[in-house]
């Protein structure tokens, strides 16, 4: 199993915007992806607009899958316009 966690910076002001589109994202993930076994958004409650998906995949081809889908390659743009920084972005492996 594959775990990732991607930390994004939100621009000042842009945080509403941001949790609508991403929630909807996350959604849809859940919805349409049966190799991912988890995909969260949550909000940092000690650093103001920062945010972390928290995300498990079956395996390399689950997640591979995931950043081709229509609705991930479409969130690419809207992204882009809330984003303050480039996301950080860890991939790791489940153990036990």
């Amino acid at each position: 199993m594959i775990g990732l966690i991607a930390k994004l910076q939100i621009q000042d002001g842009k945080s509403e915007e941001f949790e609508a589109f991403a929630s909807e994202l996350a959604r849809q993930v859940r919805a349409n992806e049966k190799g991912c076994v988890a995909y969260q958004l949550a909000k940092s409650r000690t650093e103001p607009n920062t945010y972390t998906f928290i995300e498990l995949y079956t395996d390399q081809d689950a997640l591979t899958l995931h950043g081709t889908t229509p609705y991930f390659k479409a969130a690419g743009p809207k992204f882009a316009a809330v984003l303050a920084g480039a996301p950080q972005i860890e991939h790791m492996d489940v153990v036990g």
